[in-house]
C-alpha cells in the first residue's frame, strides 16, 4: 500500500489546533490534530458537490430558467473546492461565485495539486476569494446574495471553532435572511440531523426542507443538507 505523505500544517484561528493535509498517490486528506480524525478526503465530495446542486436546483425554479444568470453566491468553506466547484458549473457566465476561507493556508494547498481534485475551481474567473471569516460578508449586508451554501466547522455543531457557533445562532439566522435576496437560498452542510436546529430556521422565517446525501453516491456516511428559502414578500427585521 502506498504511504501517506505529510504536505502541510496549518494553524486553526483562536486556538482551534492544526490541519493537516496529506496526499496517498492521487489521494488527499485533511485532518484535525490529535485525536478527532479526518475532516475531509478527496474520495468523499459527493454530499458537498449536493449543498451547491440542490441550492442552484432551487435558483433555477425561482428564475424559472435552466440558467442562473447574474447571481451572486456566497460559499462559505473552501474545503478541498467541491462545494465551490459544483456552485460554478451551475451558474452562467454573468454570475460571480465569492468563496470565504478563514484559513490561508487552505486556499494555497487548493491552488496547488489538491486544486486539481475539484477541476481548479479557484482559477475560474467568476471565483473571488474571500481570506477572512465568511461572517464578515454576512454582517450589514442586506439583500446582497441569492444563494449562502456554509459548510463550515462541520455543521451546526462545530468542531474546530466556538466564533462559529454563532452562524447557526437564532441571531445568525436572521442576519443570513437579511443577507439574501427575495427568494434567495440558504444551503447549509452537517455531519448530521439536528432538529432542533431546524426549528431555528423555521422560527428565522425560511420555508425550509431537510436532504439526507451519501459521502459517496449511494454509500458512506450519512450527511444532512438543509435548504431553507426566503419568501418572496418577507420583511427583513430591523433593516
Amino acid at each position: 500500500m502506498i504511504p501517506w505523505q505529510h504536505l502541510g500544517t496549518a494553524q486553526i484561528p483562536n486556538n482551534g489546533g492544526e490541519l493537516k493535509l496529506s496526499r496517498r498517490g492521487e489521494e488527499f486528506s485533511i485532518r484535525l490534530s490529535g485525536v478527532r480524525g479526518e475532516l475531509m478526503n478527496s474520495r468523499l465530495y459527493n454530499s458537498e458537490e449536493a449543498l451547491a446542486d440542490l441550492a442552484c436546483k432551487q435558483l433555477k425554479a425561482r428564475d424559472n430558467s435552466a440558467e442562473i444568470s447574474g447571481a451572486e453566491i456566497l460559499v462559505g468553506g473552501l474545503g478541498m473546492g467541491y462545494t465551490l466547484a459544483a456552485a460554478l458549473r451551475a451558474v452562467g457566465s454573468t454570475s460571480q461565485v465569492t468563496v470565504a476561507e478563514l484559513i490561508p493556508a487552505v486556499v494555497e494547498w487548493n491552488q496547488g495539486p489538491l486544486g486539481d481534485c475539484a477541476g481548479q475551481p479557484l482559477n475560474d474567473p467568476r471565483t473571488k476569494v474571500h481570506i477572512g471569516d465568511v461572517a464578515e460578508l454576512l454582517r450589514d449586508n442586506p439583500k446582497a446574495y441569492d444563494a449562502i451554501l456554509l459548510d463550515v466547522d462541520n455543521g451546526p455543531e462545530g468542531l474546530t471553532q466556538n466564533d462559529n457557533n454563532w452562524l447557526y445562532s437564532q441571531a445568525g439566522l436572521e442576519d443570513l435572511f437579511t443577507t439574501l435576496r427575495p427568494e434567495g437560498v440558504l444551503a447549509i452542510w452537517s455531519a448530521g440531523a439536528d432538529s432542533m436546529f431546524a426549528i431555528r430556521l423555521k422560527k428565522a422565517r425560511f420555508k425550509v426542507t431537510i436532504h439526507t446525501v451519501r459521502a459517496r453516491p449511494g454509500k458512506g456516511s450519512r450527511h444532512t443538507i438543509f435548504l431553507a428559502q426566503k419568501p418572496w414578500q418577507a420583511v427583513d427585521q430591523g433593516r
